[in-house]
């Protein structure tokens, strides 16, 4: 998926990680009941409704700087804070859950963007999608159509309620968030000096070594002999 976004995804997990090691329970467990509750159901179509997470991760890459980058990184690295089940509990909380939603989108506004409110309008497009009524089939053409309600549930994070309440209502178009912008001329520079680096580094370490590998045959007691024998033979 590219450099950057598997970095991104690396760092991501670390934090998955740290949030296992410090509740015994790993995230993404109201989905897996969900799974588990689907399959229990008749003829329940189950339909993975989030947006691709490649499309994600680059979408959001693009959206910040160099610096915003690195400090995400750095953020993300260190990441050492202890969480609690209360801890926990608190986020379900309405209003502590819209603080933290704003401190996000004040330090990183086009993150939020990218991960939550693009997101917001893709659940809520494949919501509506799974929720329109079902046609009943018909015996011959000249029958009048008939309908049935869907029956759905749909399992969402916390974060993207008010969103797809907010969105519901409106006509949507996820063509332009499923797009991923093509990279900027500073990361084009900047992904060529690295791999300009790392190439140049390890041309230089090969280098290296095979100066020190012929240095040490060369003084070796079998070289040196057949070095003498081929500076006696050159005089006849």
């Amino acid at each position: 998926n590219g450099v950057m976004s598997g970095l991104m995804q690396m760092l991501l997990l670390k934090v998955s990680a740290h949030i296992t090691e410090q509740l015994g329970m790993a995230p993404g467990g109201e989905f897996r009941e969900a799974f588990k509750e689907a399959s229990k159901v008749p003829f329940c179509k189950f339909h993975l409704g989030d947006r691709p997470i490649p499309v994600t991760f680059k979408r959001a890459i693009a959206a910040l700087s160099f610096w915003q980058k690195v400090k995400l990184a750095w953020g993300l690295c260190f990441l050492s804070d202890p969480i609690s089940k209360d801890d926990v509990e608190k986020c379900k909380q309405k209003d502590l859950l819209e603080q933290m939603m704003a401190e996000m989108i004040g330090e990183f506004p086009d993150l939020h963007r990218t991960i939550v409110s693009e997101r917001d309008v893709y659940l809520t497009y494949m919501l509506k999608q799974a929720a329109k009524q079902i046609e009943l089939p018909r015996a011959s053409e000249t029958e009048p159509r008939q309908y049935i309600p869907s029956v759905v549930v749909g399992v969402v994070g916390m974060g993207h309620v008010p969103g797809i309440e907010k969105n519901w209502n409106s006509d949507l178009n996820i063509q332009e968030i499923m797009s991923v912008p093509p990279p900027s001329a500073s990361s084009k520079i900047f992904r060529f000096v690295i791999k300009a680096t790392v190439f140049g580094l390890m041309g230089y370490g090969c280098y290296r070594i095979a100066q020190r590998t012929v240095r040490f045959i060369l003084s070796t007691p079998a070289a040196q002999s057949y070095l003498q024998k081929l500076t006696e033979v050159r005089p006849q």
